[in-house]
């Protein structure tokens, strides 16, 4: 950082700097720790050459240091290659018309809600909206550190268990939605997009955006021609920045098929079955005859179903981010 030029490249600077900064984070996570164990081994040896009682002492700066560790190791659960990254995150409805897409709108205000709680910022990239109610799809980027390193604890497919409103007869119905995280690439990550591989489709964004929004083709769709991957955006007004924005997911798209191709080869090698997200059903969701959400995951459940969809999942995600080094 102290060579002539350094703020030349503006955004490799900027990279350089966050990195120092994490690891000056460490260091003096490191020292901290250090620090309290000092103290505690000074005060046994206190205790020791006065012959007294400081038992009390002793174990509030025991506890303090447990709290430390603590915080260290969920940490060190969030050390994958890009859990620090943002997240694209996808809510996509299943089968079953009205309800389903129902579902996939209440996942997605209670991911705007645990977002909320965590200080990440939230940008809605692109939205299916339903045929009467609800979503069939929208994707949305979430910005703050390690956003991906949570989020990828959520995917999978989510089921819900409730009577349903859209139903003349009021009976029990069940719905599902997929939940997928990618981790957003960053501009220098080799991740190689031949132009000549692209189709580039222009079209006027649909649902409320104001008159200019709905009166031009400001919206892109991107298809990857050899992959099949399609994106697009239509959030912005101007067809350069949706075209920007649709390449940022095309390239967290890319680079999570690239990383399943490789799981996948490694899968065969080994002899052993993937334990993939896709497809499988990681949480249900019951509002009637009880009241319940539980992980099949990690067996974690709570009777508080509106406290949950209200964003409170860290427990879940903790919980499977601490599972997942026993099973690796």
């Amino acid at each position: 950082m102290s060579e002539p030029g350094f703020w030349n490249n503006s955004s490799q600077a900027q990279e350089v700097s966050q990195r120092v900064a994490r690891l000056k984070e460490d260091i003096e996570t490191f020292n901290g720790l250090q620090s309290k164990l000092d103290d505690i081994e000074t005060f046994i040896e206190l205790a020791e050459l006065e012959d007294t009682s400081l038992d009390e002492e002793i174990q509030d700066e025991v506890a303090k240091l447990g709290a430390m560790l603590d915080k260290l190791e969920f940490k060190l659960m969030l050390s994958g290659e890009n859990d620090r990254n943002n997240a694209i995150l996808e809510i996509h409805s299943g089968a079953g018309g009205t309800e389903s897409q129902d579902w996939a709108d209440m996942l997605l205000r209670m991911y705007l809600r645990w977002c909320e709680k965590k200080s990440f910022k939230t940008q809605i990239i692109d939205v299916l909206q339903g045929d009467e109610a609800g979503i069939k799809s929208v994707t949305i980027m979430v910005s703050g550190e390690y956003s991906y390193g949570y989020l990828r604890a959520e995917t999978g497919v989510h089921r819900l268990v409730r009577l349903s409103p859209f139903d003349a007869n009021h009976r029990r119905h069940t719905s599902f939605a997929s939940v997928f995280a990618y981790p957003e690439i960053e501009d220098d990550t080799e991740i190689e997009i031949d132009e000549e591989d692209l189709r580039i489709d222009t079209f006027r964004s649909g649902g409320p955006g104001g008159q200019h929004v709905n009166t031009t083709d400001s919206a892109v769709r991107i298809t990857h021609i050899p992959t099949g991957i399609v994106v697009q955006c239509q959030n912005e007004r101007s067809q350069y920045k949706n075209r920007e924005v649709a390449m940022k997911v095309l390239k967290a798209r890319l680079y999570e098929y690239e990383m399943e191709k490789k799981a996948a080869e490694m899968s065969k090698i080994q002899g052993q079955k993937r334990d993939i997200a896709f497809g499988n059903q990681i949480r249900s969701y019951v509002f009637h005859p009880y009241r319940m959400v539980k992980d099949l995951r990690t067996d974690v459940e709570i009777g508080d179903v509106d406290r949950v969809m209200d964003g409170d999942l860290d427990m879940f995600i903790e919980a499977y981010l601490k599972s997942k080094p026993k099973k690796q």
